[in-house]
């Protein structure tokens, strides 16, 4: 992938973090403030934010696929439409992730073993449905696109998601036992 592109939307990625680990902290430093205290302001406002980044984030990865899938314009014409479909689906699936994500900063000060259970297992389906979806969307791909260049995207969209996921993953503390 060209370096620029790559660096740009990782840094994109940094920003959608940052903000998930504020709300990490701040989840953490109010549990032992009573709910009703707590402004449901401030988290709709987080909430926004986090999806005005995620919208940006898609925006990026977009472009940066552009930038490294040398297309006809015949192929562009029958990827894009189906790139959006997968990516519309992915969405879908992020949304449940998002969620969980927020779910464990607001107990994770007091989370009990059921809700780790319970959390555990929902991530991971959340996990075995994006691999679901690429494993169904890779038919999709390939239908539009030669092999290698089918190859290559799924590539991309691997190495993008990939950097996601390790973004996430360092900035999520782990449970304490």
């Amino acid at each position: 992938m060209k370096r620029s592109s790559l660096a740009v939307w990782a840094l994109s990625g940094a920003v959608l973090l940052g903000h998930l680990s504020a709300v990490a902290q701040d989840a953490s430093a109010q549990a032992a403030v009573p709910q009703s205290s707590q402004s449901s302001t401030s988290q709709n406002s987080m909430s926004q934010d986090i999806d005005l980044l995620r919208k940006d984030i898609r925006s990026q990865k977009k472009q940066l696929i552009a930038a490294n899938m040398p297309l006809t314009d015949t192929e562009a014409q029958k990827f894009w439409p189906v790139y959006d479909q997968y990516t519309g689906e992915l969405v879908k699936i992020n949304n449940d992730k998002y969620a969980l994500i927020q779910e464990y900063a607001q107990n994770y000060g007091n989370m009990t073993d059921a809700q780790a259970d319970n959390w555990s297992g929902r991530l991971l389906k959340v996990d075995a449905d994006v691999t679901a979806l690429r494993q169904t969307y890779w038919t999709n791909f390939r239908k539009v696109l030669p092999a290698k260049k089918a190859a290559l995207y799924e590539q991309i969209e691997r190495r993008a998601q990939m950097l996601i996921e390790i973004q996430l993953a360092s900035q999520i503390p782990l449970v304490q036992p």
